[in-house]
């Protein structure tokens, strides 16, 4: 059971339309992601120990999360009103793709404006919204540690309509400042870009993937181990239908897959 009426998420989903991204502040339990927080700082470490991010700038690191323990939490990743804002946007069925982080140090610069896929369909208008961005943070986000900026409304432009309506100052940047339990849910076709973490604690942002039931990118997915699949809900079963399951998860640190983002 959500939070919101059929009401309050059709208003989302309209907003989402217009806008390419909607924010569901103070949702996810803070308690909760200071768990995350507690159960990503190893890992990071052991990652940037052994140089196995794909770096998506000066000190920026892209880092896929492991799909066990607290993270494979299905009150995070099967929420129904973020669920219910997906599909209003992307269609039913939808199918998890994607467990990941982004995460500027000190140090970082800012990235060049981008977008994260692709258009469908070469030269042509955007289509209706086929791969959406869940992001939350695992700590405050504020306009000193590196805040995601962000246009609204170019998730219906084509890519050089909007850059250049960009460079020539129509369409400014918007940084979005996020607390602890915070949600956004954004077309990933929207200019957009990361900022400086101008302080000397990472500021880690998490990802969740989702996408229509037909759209698939193979350098994009998640490893599913067996035993944690067989404890899951039938929903849960169903957003991951088509990600691999495997025995173990291989622990090594090894290359990120997802290494090409900008678009």
């Amino acid at each position: 059971m959500g939070r919101y009426s059929e009401e309050q998420l059709d208003e989302f989903g309209a907003a989402f339309e217009r806008d390419g991204m909607v924010m569901l502040r103070n949702h996810f339990p803070a308690e909760k992601l200071r768990a995350w927080a507690e159960a990503f700082k190893p890992l990071l470490d052991e990652r940037l120990a052994s140089k196995a991010t794909a770096v998506r700038g000066e000190n920026r690191h892209y880092i896929t999360l492991p799909f066990t323990g607290v993270f494979a939490d299905e009150t995070i990743f099967c929420d129904a009103d973020v669920l219910a804002i997906v599909e209003r946007v992307a269609g039913d069925d939808p199918v998890m793709c994607q467990l990941a982080t982004d995460t500027p140090l000190n140090g970082s610069t800012y990235q060049d404006v981008h977008r994260d896929t692709p258009a469908l369909f070469d030269g042509e208008p955007e289509t209706p919204s086929f791969q959406l961005a869940v992001n939350f943070p695992l700590c405050d986000v504020t306009l000193e540690n590196g805040p995601f900026e962000t246009t609204l409304g170019t998730h219906r432009m084509r890519s050089d309509e909007a850059l250049q309506a960009w460079r020539e100052g129509r369409l400014p940047l918007q940084a979005i400042p996020m607390k602890l339990g915070d949600v956004m849910i954004r077309d990933v076709r929207a200019l957009h870009r990361g900022t400086p973490n101008k302080t000397d604690v990472p500021r880690p942002m998490v990802v969740i993937g989702y996408s229509r039931s037909w759209y698939f990118r193979p350098e994009v997915h998640i490893d599913v181990p067996a035993a944690v699949y067989d404890q899951l809900s039938a929903r849960g079963k169903r957003l991951l239908r088509y990600m691999p399951r495997v025995e173990e998860l291989d622990t090594a640190p090894g290359a990120e897959q997802y290494r090409k983002f900008a678009y």
